[in-house]
């Protein structure tokens, strides 16, 4: 493949990519806007509510396993073609339930298959086109497709709601999941060893230039540095899920702003997003250029993430007494959500290498996704129903995040590798790499 059709490629996986991030972002705001109208309308509690956000992410994750396997054979655009359809159909048929089974299984098991096939999809795709002193860069702005979502969400949909109901909303979110997700499998490419290409970016380690072992699951499993990234990863989803899906509430039950100002103040993770993402992306990178060691940038950043993700808790809980505190807690939130996610992907793929990073990481997230947003989620809204605020909701995410801290700073930087049979890469042998300059 030529320079200028690689980089019109590697364009177009940033597209899709972005595509995907959007669309799985505005599953997660959307909940977090919709909850308060359907307990209003439906008559049900907290907790009920959050179970078909729970629901959904537990079968997100097995979805997100066989979405790995999917990449590494065939490219991302299966998996974003099944996203348009379920992720459409979800909202659809939700629109129209009346009775909480029937939520379950539209928005937690349709919307789990169609979420499921977009994250690992998107975060893996990357990281398997762009590497080392680039990757995090490129993140970001994929990851831009985030608080796109948010603040699409919150400042339009905050007014439809009102005037025409969440029901309307819900239609019109089934045609912009169909429309955005078949536009991202037409952009959708296959990995870059099937065009005889190399990642750009390559690790700066001398090590790194030396060909990847064939990493198998039993293989990569087999090691701590595997099952320490799943505790750091786990603990801060745990966390994060829980502040994600219950935030809105936490503004309008506990501190008693209007729906549209509990919005306006969420919206603040989104608006910072815009920002934070791409730069601290690049921020990333530079700390992995300096280091001279992925691994070691890469944790760097999941430090940084869960500490910041903690004072975000500590944050929250203050916003009772002044709500600067509130709008503080969404600003740490974004700035987290802008370190954690390229951490602890590309801390996993300069461990592992990114032939096979598609399989392996799903199976991480099969993991981590199977457990933390379903926990989350449901411990976030049992507690408020429990004691009747939110503080101790967010006092677990704020330990939570602690114990991934903890975890984080245990992470060792390389792994033995396997003995295994080495073959030469097709971008090798074809001196193919990708630059976008």
């Amino acid at each position: 493949m030529q320079k200028k059709n690689t980089k019109q490629t590697a364009r177009m996986v940033l597209a899709a990519s972005w595509l995907a991030v959007f669309c799985l972002f505005g599953f997660r705001t959307t909940f977090a806007i919709f909850q308060v109208p359907m307990t209003h309308e439906m008559h049900w509690s907290t907790t009920q509510i959050s179970g078909g956000f729970a629901i959904m992410m537990v079968v997100y994750a097995l979805s997100a396993f066989l979405s790995g396997w999917m990449i590494d054979h065939w490219g991302t655009r299966p998996a974003y073609f099944l996203a348009a359809i379920f992720g459409s159909l979800s909202y659809l048929v939700t629109s129209s339930t009346h009775s909480l089974l029937a939520y379950y299984a539209a928005y937690g098991v349709l919307g789990g298959i169609g979420t499921g096939m977009l994250w690992v999809s998107s975060t893996v795709s990357v990281r398997k086109w762009f590497a080392g002193k680039n990757y995090a860069r490129m993140w970001g702005v994929v990851f831009m497709g985030a608080p796109v979502a948010q603040i699409v969400m919150s400042f339009v949909f905050r007014h439809l709601i009102v005037t025409h109901g969440w029901r309307f909303c819900g239609r019109i979110l089934s045609a912009i999941v169909l429309g955005c997700m078949l536009l991202s499998s037409a952009l959708a490419r296959k990995n870059p060893e099937d065009y005889g290409i190399e990642a750009t970016g390559p690790n700066p380690e001398p090590q790194a230039q030396e060909e990847e072992a064939n990493w198998s699951i039993t293989e990569a499993f087999s090691h701590r540095a595997m099952w320490t990234v799943i505790a750091v990863y786990l603990c801060s989803i745990v966390a994060e899920f829980l502040v994600w899906s219950q935030t809105v509430s936490y503004f309008v039950q506990d501190l008693k702003l209007s729906f549209g100002s509990a919005l306006g103040m969420y919206s603040t993770i989104g608006i910072t997003g815009l920002f934070s993402m791409p730069l601290l992306g690049i921020v990333a990178d530079k700390i992995v250029q300096r280091v001279g060691n992925e691994a070691q940038g890469r944790k760097f950043g999941i430090i940084a993430a869960s500490v910041v993700g903690s004072f975000a808790c500590v944050a929250m809980m203050l916003a009772g007494s002044s709500l600067a505190f509130g709008f503080l807690a969404c600003f740490l939130f974004a700035i987290y959500m802008s370190f954690s996610q390229s951490g602890v992907v590309g801390y996993a793929g300069a461990i592992y290498g990114s032939r096979y990073l598609g399989r392996i990481w799903s199976f991480a997230t099969l993991i981590c996704m199977g457990i933390g947003p379903a926990t989350g989620s449901f411990v976030g809204a049992y507690l408020r129903d429990l004691t009747g605020s939110y503080s101790a909701s967010f006092l677990f995410a704020l330990s939570a995040f602690a114990i991934s801290t903890a975890a984080a700073a245990t992470l060792p930087l390389a792994a033995p590798r396997p003995k295994a049979v080495r073959f030469p890469s097709k971008s090798a042998a074809l001196g193919g790499e990708i630059a976008l300059g």
